[in-house]
This record gives C-alpha cells, sequence and structure tokens, in this order.
C-alpha cells in the first residue's frame, strides 16, 4: 500500500476513534439514551475490509458496528444524531446504537441479536448470485457467535451453494465477559471450525490495516470468481468493555497494557513514519479528523427531536407500515 492510500485508511480510523470518544463523553453527559457497545481498537478491522470491498457490496455487522456503519458511508453527524435520538440521526432516531443501517451505501444494519445476522448475509449472497451481480456478503461478528448454531448452519449452507459470502469474525477474545477460551474447544474459534465445511479458515491480525485490507481483498476476488465463502478471524481488542455498563475488570492488567501497546492508529503511524510520510502530515490528517467529528457533535445537539409523526413510517419498504398479505 503506498502512503497516500496508507494515510486515507489511517484518517478513516481517525475518525471512527474520535466518533467513538464523543459517543462516550456523550453518554456521560446525559444525552446518549440507552447503552453502546463501543468499538474503539477495532478500527482497522471496518476501514481495512470496507476499503477492499466494492461501493456495492453488502455489510451485516453486529450490534458493536459504529465503525462499520461509518466505514460504508455513515456520516460521524448521522451516527450521533441517532445515538442522541435525532431527527437526523441515520435512523431517524428509530434505530439507536445497535441498528445502524444505511442501505444506500450497503450496510444493511447492525443486529442485536448474537449471530442472528449471518444467515441474512448468506441470503444476500444468494440473491447477488440469481441477479449475477457478482456482489459480495460480508458478515461481521464476535468470537462469542461461534458456538451458537446459526454460525454452523450459515457456514454449511454457504459451502453447499458456494456463495459469495465472507464470514470475518471480530476476536476481541471476549464473549461479552467470559473469555472465549474458556469455552471453545479450539483455540481459533472461527478459522478452526471452517474446515469442517470445507472452506478456508485465515487468521489476520485485526489491528494492522494493511495486513486486513490484504486479506479480505484476496478473499473477496475469490469469491466473485466462484470458489465459494471463507472465514476470516481477525484478532483484536476492545478498548472500553463490553457496553456502558461494564467497567471490563475481568481483564487481567497485563493483557490491556499488551493491547493498547498494539493499538490499530499505533500501528498506522508507524507504517507512515516508514514510508516516509512527515510527522505534520499525520498531524494534519489528526486534526482534520477532529475538526469533522466536532462539528459533528455540535450539529447532533442541536438537531431537532424526531416527528412522532414519523413512528410508523419505514416499516416496509414502501415507506409505511400498512399491514398486508
Amino acid at each position: 500500500m503506498d502512503a497516500g492510500a496508507l494515510l486515507d485508511r489511517y484518517e478513516r480510523m481517525n475518525v471512527i476513534r474520535r466518533t467513538e470518544k464523543a459517543a462516550h463523553d456523550l453518554f456521560l453527559q446525559g444525552l446518549v439514551k440507552g447503552t453502546t457497545h463501543l468499538a474503539a481498537g477495532q478500527e482497522a478491522i471496518a476501514v481495512g475490509a470496507s476499503a477492499a470491498l466494492r461501493p456495492d457490496d453488502y455489510v451485516f455487522a453486529t450490534y458493536r458496528g459504529h465503525h462499520h456503519a461509518l466505514a460504508r458511508g455513515a456520516t460521524p453527524e448521522e451516527c450521533l444524531a441517532e445515538l442522541m435520538s435525532r431527527a437526523t440521526g441515520l435512523c431517524k432516531a428509530k434505530g439507536g446504537s445497535m441498528h445502524l443501517t444505511k442501505a444506500a451505501t450497503g450496510m444493511l444494519g447492525s443486529y442485536a441479536i448474537v449471530g442472528s445476522h449471518l444467515p441474512m448475509a448468506v441470503g444476500a449472497a444468494w440473491s447477488a448470485r440469481l441477479r449475477g451481480t457478482e456482489q459480495l456478503a460480508v458478515a461481521f461478528f464476535g468470537d462469542g457467535a461461534t458456538n451458537i448454531g446459526a454460525f454452523h448452519e450459515s457456514l454449511n449452507l454457504a459451502a453447499v451453494w458456494r456463495l459469495p459470502v465472507l464470514f470475518v469474525c471480530e476476536n476481541n477474545l471476549y464473549m461479552e465477559y467470559t473469555p472465549i477460551a474458556d469455552v471453545t474447544a479450539v483455540p481459533r474459534p472461527a478459522a478452526d471450525r471452517a474446515p469442517a465445511y470445507g472452506i478456508p479458515g485465515e487468521v489476520v491480525d485485526g489491528n494492522d490495516v494493511v495486513a486486513v485490507e490484504e486479506a479480505v481483498g484476496r478473499l473477496a476476488r475469490r469469491a466473485r470468481a466462484g470458489d465459494g465463502p471463507a472465514v476470516l478471524e481477525a484478532e483484536t481488542y476492545r478498548h472500553f468493555g463490553h457496553s456502558r455498563a461494564d467497567p471490563a475488570a475481568y481483564r487481567p492488567a497485563e493483557e490491556v497494557e499488551r493491547w493498547l501497546k498494539h493499538d490499530p492508529l499505533d500501528l498506522a503511524r508507524g507504517r507512515l513514519a516508514e514510508l516516509g510520510v512527515g510527522e505534520e502530515t499525520v498531524a494534519a490528517a489528526d486534526e482534520r479528523a477532529r475538526a469533522v467529528v466536532e462539528r459533528a457533535v455540535e450539529a447532533a445537539k442541536a438537531a431537532p427531536p424526531p416527528d412522532p409523526r414519523e413512528a410508523l413510517t419505514d416499516v416496509w419498504a414502501d415507506g409505511g407500515a400498512a399491514w398486508r398479505t
């Protein structure tokens, strides 16, 4: 990856990190309603994967999905306004933190039920196959989802039909509060299961945006060529607890320290330095990201509340809510 492309990836990750920090601060101010599941520390997976995909590809994410919504075209203002229940929110205040969706850019939602979106991604891939579009569906999920039935059912059917779908596990070591290693029979909860279904299973450093983009790009080309699905397990670490209600006291201090030294932004800065990018250029990218998120916070704060009359709009594809058979 050349310096210009890497600087672009770095700035995108920076915007996401600052948006996550803003969501955290706004929650403490009482302006974000309900809980949030922050993805700070996992930005490289969303940015690297999205950079390797086509604009018309489909993405499905978990309730920890702010980074994927932003990587697929949602703006910080749209996301923060949604978290603050404003009319200008990404889903007009109907989705909140756990259901960020922007279908126009291929972001087909984040889902609160663990693993529920994996079969949906299989269906989207089947649709692309039927229509002959060479589109790809990508399901991002946490390590905890690998121990539920939908994960195995989805891998099996995708393999049987050789569908253009990628299963990307964001393995941050914990399924909510339980270490995934304590309750899983194999060391790699996603990649080690893939061979049982006759599909490739790979592991990548999920904090290295260059490595993620290369891996997703290679597997995407394979899927578009008709060679079927693959599993990519991206090793990463969340900087915050599972949710705003979780102080994450169960994580060993030395583990946290080790992973914080392996921060996606720091790794990208190191790579930029190796490519000869000066500190002033990186600082300028930092400043642009800061300004974007600062404006987004102020705009979201100033946005009006949603109109109650719109509560039942957008239930169906035609924009309405009338039941029909």
